[in-house]
């Protein structure tokens, strides 16, 4: 199954079949069909972890499957940055970047919460969207507070 639903001025189009998640892309044009709810209450502003959904990419015994276990790990509206990441998995945090650059389920896998030392790091297709993504959690979870 696919769809997409909308973030801001972007659409975020889901490749999914029960809870396995094949594939999410952030883009300017909407996509026909349907999604998983937690996506669409995510979009919306509400806490939503997707712990409940599978993705593709953390099956593989790789140090990327290995890297997106533990981005998983990240709670909703925290940061974690590449050379922490990179620390609990013996890895450098140029292949933690690397790995989240290839990350084909965004907010499963939430690299948007992985950030560099001194900046918000790179997000595709946007660094608005990353930035975005960081701001609303951090609102939904102050309003809670």
């Amino acid at each position: 199954m696919s769809g997409s639903c909308r973030f801001g001025l972007w659409f975020v189009h889901v490749w999914w079949s029960g809870d396995t998640i094949f594939q999410v892309v952030f883009s300017r044009f909407p996509l026909t069909g349907m999604v998983p709810r937690s996506f669409i209450r995510y979009c919306a502003g509400k806490e939503e972890s997707f712990q409940s959904l599978e993705s593709v990419a953390t099956a593989y015994p790789t140090i990327y499957g290995q890297i997106y276990r533990e981005v998983r790990k990240v709670a909703y509206g925290e940061t974690a940055t590449y050379g922490e990441i990179a620390m609990k998995v013996s890895t450098s945090p140029r292949v933690v970047g690397q790995a989240m650059r290839r990350n084909p389920t965004p907010l499963v896998i939430p690299c948007h919460r992985i950030v560099g030392k001194h900046d918000v790091g790179g997000f595709t297709p946007s660094t608005e969207i990353k930035e975005a993504l960081i701001l609303m959690e951090k609102k939904t979870k102050d309003r809670r507070k």
